[in-house]
């Protein structure tokens, strides 16, 4: 809750007149209390898990007016009762675990030091905490993946999340009550280690989880902006630790690539690409002696 009761008392205090952005902060946030605007989280939650996989569902029904080139693994179909009963599965879990789980937390976030006052951190603030964040998650989710992919943590925990061979939007944060509760970890150590204002903090929930929807969409498309982030993964790059299921020691990061390059642990999906890649040029380059071109999509060259 915001110490001001007026926003002539907040720009006095400021030494300034406020901004819009935080007239409209100040209008929002002055009489909620901190606690409040940190269960925000839970609806972002709700939303992001909700309606953000909601045009994938779209996508899949209508793969056959276009969208199949786009399938990473085309020869696999997903019923509309699959995902609704994926769907209903992660909600189960969110209401049991991950509702709950936000609602004790917030002490956690208090000793750290989020913030909620003015004034508001710039644009380039937050995109510089927002990316140190990511970069902490992804080192730290690394390993941890690694681990569960070890003979006890994927019998014990991650074989849930591999049901989904071919990964869909809503399968993202389907998993076992316990990796919800061990990957909260990484998480929670980005903020920790560079605590910022409960803004940056509500964008870096929503953001990661729209992350890793995306990432689990089993679509790789063209235009995706993601493409543009150096070092991301993308859907293509996880769709392969999905495919190869239980005996994946492939592509453990869980947003950038250069962990799996250092430690070794990419050398299966570049293989595989190099073989497409040498597959499509074959028979492209055979079309052609033919009289003919073919176009052939990798996607389309990848078995069951």
């Amino acid at each position: 809750m915001l110490p001001f009761i007026t926003i002539d008392e907040a720009s006095a205090f400021l030494g300034r007149n406020l901004t819009f952005a935080e007239t409209l902060w100040f209008n929002y946030s002055a009489r909620k209390s901190d606690y409040v605007l940190y269960c925000h989280n839970i609806l972002f939650l709700f939303v992001a898990f909700s309606v953000v996989p909601l045009p994938l569902v779209l996508v899949e029904m209508m793969r056959s007016v276009g969208f199949e080139k786009y399938k990473i693994q085309p020869k696999v179909h997903t019923s509309l009762s699959d995902m609704f009963r994926c769907y209903k599965d992660v909600m189960r879990m969110f209401f049991l675990v991950v509702g709950p789980l936000q609602l004790v937390s917030y002490p956690s976030i208090k000793i750290i030091g989020v913030r909620t006052g003015l004034p508001l951190p710039s644009i380039w603030e937050i995109l510089a905490q927002l990316v140190v964040y990511f970069m902490i998650e992804d080192y730290t989710n690394y390993w941890i993946h690694r681990f569960l992919h070890g003979k006890w943590g994927y019998e014990k925990i991650h074989h849930v999340h591999h049901e989904y061979t071919a990964p869909i939007g809503f399968a993202a944060p389907y998993a076992h009550w316990a990796e919800v509760l061990i990957l909260g970890i990484p998480s929670f150590l980005g903020p920790a280690i560079a605590p910022g204002h409960m803004i940056t903090f509500w964008l870096w929930i929503a953001l990661r989880q729209i992350e890793a929807i995306e990432t689990h969409s089993g679509y790789d498309f063209p235009w995706t902006p993601t493409k543009y982030i150096p070092f991301y993964g993308g859907a293509d790059y996880h769709d392969y630790h999905h495919y190869v299921g239980g005996d994946s020691q492939s592509n453990f990061a869980s947003v950038f690539t250069y962990c799996d390059y250092i430690y070794g642990t990419d050398k299966g999906y570049r293989y595989q690409k190099k073989i497409l890649r040498k597959l499509k040029e074959e028979i492209e380059k055979s079309g052609a002696q033919n009289g003919g071109s073919y176009p052939v999509h990798t996607q389309d060259l990848k078995s069951d």
